[in-house]
C-alpha cells in the first residue's frame, strides 16, 4: 500500500463513521466504503459482504462490476477469503492467488482468471461479533500489504461495523438482521436499475451505477428511491446524464 497522509486517513475515517444522520442510506454507505478502501490501498477491486439473519453472507457492494461476479462465485463455491475471514474473525493477508489452489480449489483459479493476482480479506467485527467481510483484490503477485498496512484497513472495517451497529441501536431501533435483510431486498432493485440504465443508454453497468448515484446525491434523494423510480415508475424516471 502506498503511504497516505494523516489528513487523508482522517477524512476517510470520518466519512465512514458519519452515519448518525437522518435518512441514512445503507447501500450508498457500503458502496462508499468499497470505493474509499480501493482508493486508499490502490486495490484493483474491493468487494463487501454482509451476513443475513441466518448468518449467511450475501454480496452487498463492489468497487466495480467485475468483482461482483467474482464475489457471487465465491458464495456459490462456498470457499474463499471473505468466507474465511467471516468464519474465523481474522484477516486474510497477502495471498498469492497463483499458489492458492490448495487452499481454495475453485475460487483461486477463477479469481486469477479474472485478472487478479493477490487477495486480502478483513472481517467487519466488533469484539466477537462479526457481521461481514471486506475483500481487497490486488494486481500484484502475492500482494504488498506491510505489517503497518493491515491494522489501518482492519480499523476501517471495524469502524464500518461499529457504524452499522450504532445505526441500529441509536436511530432505527431495529434488529440488525432486519435492517440487513431490507438492504438485500433493495439491492435487487438497484441491480435492476443499473441494468435498465445501461441498456437504455448503451453504457457499461459501472457507468450506469455512477450516474444513478450522482443523480441521487445531486437531487438529495436516497439511492434506493431513485432506483425504484427507474424500475417501477417509467413516467417519472429521472433523466441521467454523464457528469
Amino acid at each position: 500500500m502506498t503511504t497516505v497522509s494523516v489528513q487523508r486517513l482522517a477524512s476517510i475515517f470520518v466519512e465512514v463513521a458519519d452515519t448518525l444522520v437522518e435518512e441514512f442510506d445503507l447501500i450508498d454507505f457500503l458502496q462508499m466504503l468499497t470505493d474509499r478502501t480501493a482508493d486508499l490501498v490502490g486495490a484493483a477491486a474491493v468487494g463487501l459482504m454482509l451476513a443475513d439473519g441466518r448468518g449467511n453472507l450475501d454480496f452487498m457492494a463492489g468497487s466495480n462490476e467485475n468483482v461482483k461476479l467474482l464475489e457471487l462465485f465465491q458464495l456459490q463455491a462456498r470457499e474463499g477469503p471473505c468466507l474465511e475471514a467471516y468464519r474465523t474473525g481474522q484477516p486474510v493477508i497477502n495471498v498469492d492467488l497463483s499458489a492458492a489452489a490448495p487452499r481454495w480449489p475453485r475460487f483461486a483459479p477463477r479469481a486469477a482468471a479474472s485478472g487478479f493476482q493477490s487477495v486480502h480479506a478483513f472481517p467487519l467485527r466488533l469484539r466477537s461479533q462479526v457481521i461481514g467481510a471486506l475483500n481487497v483484490f490486488g494486481d500484484s503477485k502475492g500482494g504488498d500489504f506491510s505489517g503497518a498496512d493491515v491494522p489501518i484497513v482492519q480499523s476501517l472495517a471495524d469502524v464500518a461495523a461499529i457504524a452499522l451497529l450504532q445505526e441500529r441501536a441509536l436511530r432505527r431501533g431495529e434488529a440488525l438482521t432486519e435492517q440487513l435483510q431490507g438492504a438485500l431486498n433493495t439491492r435487487i432493485v438497484i441491480e435492476q436499475a443499473k441494468g435498465a440504465v445501461a441498456h437504455a443508454q448503451e453504457i457499461s453497468v459501472d457507468e450506469a451505477f455512477t450516474r444513478i448515484r450522482r443523480y441521487a446525491r445531486d437531487h438529495n434523494r436516497k439511492l434506493t428511491d431513485v432506483a425504484w423510480a427507474i424500475v417501477h415508475d417509467q413516467t417519472t424516471s429521472p433523466e441521467l446524464h454523464p457528469g
